[in-house]
C-alpha cells in the first residue's frame, strides 16, 4: 500500500474516531450526546422524524452520511444487509427492523471508536439481529455470495480503491443481489482539482466520482441496471445522489446461463425427461457425446 493511500485512509479514520468520541463523551453529560457538527446537507435530518424518533440519540448523534439509504433500498423480512462504512450503526439499526428476526444486518467499519459506539448503541435498542465487523471496504471480511443487499452512506468515496470496493461489494452479493447506496458524486465536467477546491477528502468531496466513471465502475464489476439519481446539491457541481445496481443472476451471467449448458451438452433441458438436440439430425446420445462435456446421462 503506497504512503498516500495509507495517509489519506489514517486521516479518514482520525476523523471518525474523533467524531464517535464526540457523541460518546456527550452522551455522559447532563444534555446527552451532542450531535457531529456537519453542515445542512449531511447528517441525520435526511432522516424522517418518525426514523430518528425510534433510534438511540447516539446513534442519531453520529450520523454523518449525505442521505438514507435504507429509504431506496427496498428491505424485505429475512434479508441480508451489509453497510459498508457503518459508523454509529444508523444504517445497521433501521436494515435490522426491516428485516426483522428472520433476517441480518451487518455493520463494516475500520474505526474501533464507531465500532464501539455502533455495538452500545445496537445494545440500547434491543437489536438481536445485527453484527459489526472491524475491516475496510476494500477487502470485506465476509463469504463470497453471502449478502442480499449492501448500502452505504457517503462512505464509498472516500476510498482511494473505489474498484477494489466495487469488486468486493460484487463478490459478497448473492446473484441477483442489489446495492442501495448513498453517496456524493460530481458533475462529469468537473476535473479531479475542481473536485478538491470544493471540499477535502474526509468531507466527502476532493475523493468523489463523477457520474460518468460511478456507472463505469460499477458495469466493469459486472453489475448491470445502474442507476445514479441525485437528490441535493452538497457544494457547485457536486451532490448527494442515490445509486442502485444489480449483480446478474446466475442465468443471466456469462458462462451460467441455460443456453451456454444446452450448447455444451447440445440438447435444451439436459438429462431431463424434456431434453431436445439442438441439431435435429443427431439424436441426443450423440449431440452428448460429441460434446465431450460430460453429459452423458
Amino acid at each position: 500500500m503506497s504512503e498516500q493511500i495509507t495517509d489519506l485512509r489514517e486521516t479518514v479514520r482520525q476523523r471518525y474516531a474523533a467524531a464517535a468520541m464526540q457523541v460518546t463523551e456527550g452522551g455522559t453529560a447532563c444534555c446527552g450526546p451532542q450531535p457531529v457538527e456537519v453542515d445542512e446537507n449531511f447528517g441525520s435530518t435526511l432522516y424522517a422524524a418518525h426514523e430518528r424518533d425510534t433510534l438511540p440519540a447516539e446513534a442519531v448523534a453520529a450520523s454523518l452520511g449525505c442521505g438514507n439509504p435504507t429509504a431506496v433500498a427496498e428491505l424485505r423480512e429475512g434479508e441480508r444487509v451489509l453497510d459498508l462504512g457503518s459508523g454509529g450503526g444508523i444504517d445497521v439499526l433501521l436494515s435490522a427492523r426491516r428485516v426483522g428476526p428472520t433476517g441480518k444486518a451487518y455493520g463494516l467499519d475500520m474505526t474501533d471508536e464507531m465500532l464501539a459506539l455502533a455495538l452500545a448503541n445496537a445494545e440500547r435498542a434491543g437489536a438481536t439481529n445485527v453484527e459489526f465487523l472491524k475491516g475496510t471496504i476494500e477487502a470485506v471480511p465476509l463469504p463470497a455470495s453471502t449478502i442480499d443487499v449492501v448500502i452505504s452512506n457517503c462512505v464509498i468515496n472516500l476510498s482511494v480503491d473505489k474498484a477494489a470496493v466495487f469488486a468486493e461489494t460484487f463478490r459478497v452479493l448473492k446473484p441477483g443481489g442489489r446495492i442501495g447506496v448513498s453517496d456524493v458524486v460530481a458533475d462529469d465536467a468537473l476535473t479531479p482539482e475542481q473536485r478538491a477546491e470544493r471540499g477535502d477528502y474526509v468531507g466527502c468531496i476532493a475523493g468523489a466520482l463523477s457520474f460518468a466513471e460511478y456507472r463505469a465502475g460499477l458495469e466493469a464489476a459486472g453489475f448491470t441496471g445502474v442507476e445514479i439519481t441525485p437528490t441535493h446539491p452538497v457544494a457547485d457541481g457536486m451532490h448527494s445522489a442515490l445509486v442502485r445496481a444489480v449483480k446478474p443472476s446466475v442465468e443471466d451471467e456469462p458462462g451460467d446461463s441455460a443456453a451456454a449448458t444446452d450448447a455444451c451438452c447440445g440438447v435444451t433441458s439436459c438429462c431431463t425427461s424434456d431434453e431436445r438436440t439442438t441439431d435435429p439430425s443427431a439424436t441426443a446420445a450423440e449431440a452428448k457425446a460429441a460434446s465431450g462435456c460430460g453429459c452423458q446421462n
